[in-house]
């Protein structure tokens, strides 16, 4: 491989990488310490917030224009300037089409011209939507970016430990009301805690959550440690999601009729336990549920209510998967789930006997779609489309996937738990591995020289790649994981010092520079790749048998291991190729006495 194109692939390694570290730098070194706390709070605490402080500006301003209209706002306002002069524009069109004479944008945008721009009835309300758009994306923007970074474990940053409580002789009770027969009942209880266990493990993993330690405690106890700050309402939904899932028949007469009486009466049609008051409105095999879409926030939020059948068409523990797709017609997402064959059977001769009526998923008593069925499925590919975004297929992806535990559970305890000793563990990690690193590079430089400095820049690089690395795997940095890149800073020097030793036996016999190095290189290149492919075999089966501090001391040394060689072999190499062929030197520093 010559000088450039080893040159290249370093570019677009570095580029790569950096891509990879920005959220995590955007997160830790320029998201405010006060944007940070509102991010990692609940989405609930998020709106709060925002509609508070939408408020309280809102006034503000609506205070000043009328002390004085002639007021320039601050910079920090220029979000309301560009939306004042869209919403201009829009004023403009309006007159135009009435066939009157349009306003002009005023040169300076005051307060008052401000204001003026959100004229109308709902002036106020508009001044406000706008000024809580702009912190919620702010806040939900700071959200994503600690999504994408690295996190950290536990034992630095605090995080939520949960006791759940696995109701198994409701669940043994339930599958005998059934019909089935339970020859030996405690293997049955041992095989659905097991059960439980995976698919708990499986949701949270894809829910996003960080690094989650899911084990069982004695008979029926299950204990959920979750890293860093895990949304509250996410977990829930994961733990609950049992039972909560089914299939219902939408009842349109019944909808109808109830929309039409709740327009009329809608102070009087619920008593204060969310029961009709006259249940006669609908017929008595159906039941109002409230019909739910995600909000900005990715709240539920209630836009309607649907009567449904009260006999349930298909329970949601005979689905198995779910996944978003993309219609292969209109590239529209949909929702395809698989069920299994007993759930395949039943939801076979219920849509064959229900074509163009509407299925109503109901996830917690809130009905989260009603699509009208096309055909009789009798596959067990069930595809939902209907026109939705892709946000909102992937919350119903969620709402689907939740549904097949097959035992109830129940919350005993939920506490969030600090990291009393996290900010003393940090520091004194980071302390370790930058002395670490520092000791091993002056030890480089002394004994080595010149050629010293090529090691220096590749260990940098080498860090540098491992942060990228974790960053995009969305691992969790935790006190074993950073013992594990000590550990790689020892290790990954060896590669430079097998090749530095080459060259200079090289050198001992007479040969050039050029010819040393890249004798040095070849004659090191299986020293180094047998000594690191077994360091590296050895991490991987670490990192698929170990758990907890073990896995993440063999994931960090596994990626340290990769990116040592690849600094080694290629940075180094490079370095020495450029000294010699565009520098044009020589000589050789690479030990004391040796040139």
């Amino acid at each position: 491989m010559n000088k450039r194109s080893r040159f290249i692939i370093i570019l677009v390694v570095l580029a790569v990488c950096f891509a990879f570290l920005w959220p995590s730098i955007s997160w830790y070194a320029r998201t405010p310490k006060d944007q940070q706390s509102l991010a990692l709070g609940s989405l609930e605490k998020i709106k709060d917030y925002t509609v508070v402080k939408a408020k309280e500006e809102s006034d503000k301003l609506i205070a000043i224009a009328r002390e004085n209209p002639d007021t320039i706002l601050d910079s920090s306002y220029d979000y309301l300037v560009k939306a004042s002069k869209k919403n201009y524009k829009e004023i403009k069109k309006a007159y135009k089409t009435a066939g009157m004479e349009a306003p002009e944008t005023p040169a300076v945008m005051t307060v008052g011209a401000i204001l003026d721009s959100f004229a109308g009835s709902n002036a106020s309300d508009n001044l406000r939507s706008v000024i809580e758009e702009k912190y919620r994306e702010e806040i939900l923007d700071a959200k994503k970016r600690y999504n994408s970074s690295v996190k950290l474990g536990l034992d630095l940053s605090g995080g939520m430990n949960i006791i759940v409580r696995a109701n198994l002789d409701e669940a043994l009770a339930a599958k005998k009301a059934e019909g089935n027969e339970i020859v030996d009942e405690a293997q049955w209880k041992k095989d659905a805690m097991a059960q439980t266990i995976e698919t708990l493990t499986g949701s949270i993993d894809k829910f996003g959550l960080t690094s989650p330690v899911v084990r069982q405690q004695g008979e029926d106890r299950i204990y959920i440690e979750i890293p860093g700050a895990a949304d509250r309402e996410s977990v829930n939904t994961i733990i609950m999601g049992k039972g909560i899932l089914n299939f219902r028949l939408v009842d349109r007469n019944a909808t109808n009729a109830f929309n039409a009486y709740y327009a009329q009466n809608p102070a009087n049609t619920f008593n204060s336990d969310g029961k009709l008051i006259d249940p006669s409105i609908i017929p008595a095999d159906t039941e109002v549920m409230g019909y739910y879409v995600k909000d900005d926030y990715g709240l539920d939020e209630r836009t309607g209510f649907i009567a449904v059948k009260k006999e349930i068409a298909l329970e949601g523990e005979h689905i198995k998967s779910a996944d978003v797709t993309a219609d292969q017609t209109t590239n529209q997402p949909e929702v395809v789930f698989g069920l299994d064959t007993e759930g395949a059977v039943i939801f076979g001769e219920f849509t064959s006997s229900h074509i163009g009526e509407q299925l109503a998923i109901v996830s917690d008593n809130k009905v989260k779609s009603a699509p009208t069925i096309q055909s009789a499925i009798n596959n067990g590919q069930v595809r939902i489309s209907g026109g939705f975004s892709i946000e909102e297929a992937q919350n119903l992806q969620k709402v689907l996937q939740t549904a097949s535990l097959s035992v109830p559970l129940e919350v005993e305890s939920q506490q969030v738990v600090g990291a009393s000793l996290g900010e003393a563990a940090i520091k004194q990690g980071i302390n370790a591995l930058l002395w670490g690193l520092v000791a091993v590079l002056v030890f480089m430089i002394f004994y080595y020289l010149g050629a010293g400095f090529n090691a220096v820049v590749a260990q940098v690089l080498n860090m540098y790649i491992m942060f990228a690395i974790l960053s995009a795997f969305n691992y969790t940095l935790t006190l074993s994981s950073i013992a594990g890149m000590i550990l790689t800073v020892g290790m990954s020097v060896d590669a430079n010092v097998i090749i530095f030793e080459r060259i200079k036996e090289e050198l001992k016999n007479g040969k050039s520079r050029a010819a040393a190095i890249s004798a040095g290189f070849d004659n090191a290149f299986w020293a180094i790749m047998d000594s690191n492919i077994t360091t590296f075999i050895a991490a991987m089966f670490l990192s698929q048998l170990g758990t907890g501090s073990i896995q993440g001391f063999a994931v960090s040394l596994a990626i340290g291991v990769i990116s040592s060689v690849f600094t080694a072999l290629v940075v180094s190499r490079l370095m020495f190729d450029f000294n010699t062929e565009v520098m044009h030197k020589k000589e050789m520093s690479i030990g004391w006495g040796v040139k």
